[in-house]
């Protein structure tokens, strides 16, 4: 059974894993503009459906984007409250000084 705590935990480690493809930043990129169809995501990247369908699988798992099917099509637009988490998550480094400056221990 997960708990909020995991659940959490969970989406934030699938949304890093989905921005570590550069394939997937770039359909992250297209959807900054406007929703697509995967028709559109195909032809403006150059690559395959089945290829795009396995990196659109994975950023939808993350929680990053959102699907609607309309007719024989799907379209996919940014999920912003996800991108709000993981936001949150690097913000609470911040904001508690943990992510500073490299230091050198052996000088």
């Amino acid at each position: 059974m997960q708990t909020p705590t995991s659940n959490i935990s969970h989406l934030i480690a699938a949304g890093f894993h989905a921005l570590s493809d550069p394939l997937r930043i770039n359909v992250l990129e297209l959807l900054r503009q406007q929703e697509l169809c995967v028709c559109d995501l195909c032809d403006a990247l150059g690559v395959s459906q089945s290829k795009l369908s396995f990196h659109l699988k994975t950023l939808k798992e993350a929680g990053l984007v959102n699907s609607r099917q309309e007719g024989r099509w799907i379209y996919y637009s940014l999920n912003i409250p996800q991108f709000s988490v993981l936001e949150k998550y690097l913000a609470d480094y911040l904001q508690h000084g943990l992510l500073s400056p490299v230091r050198s221990y052996c000088e």
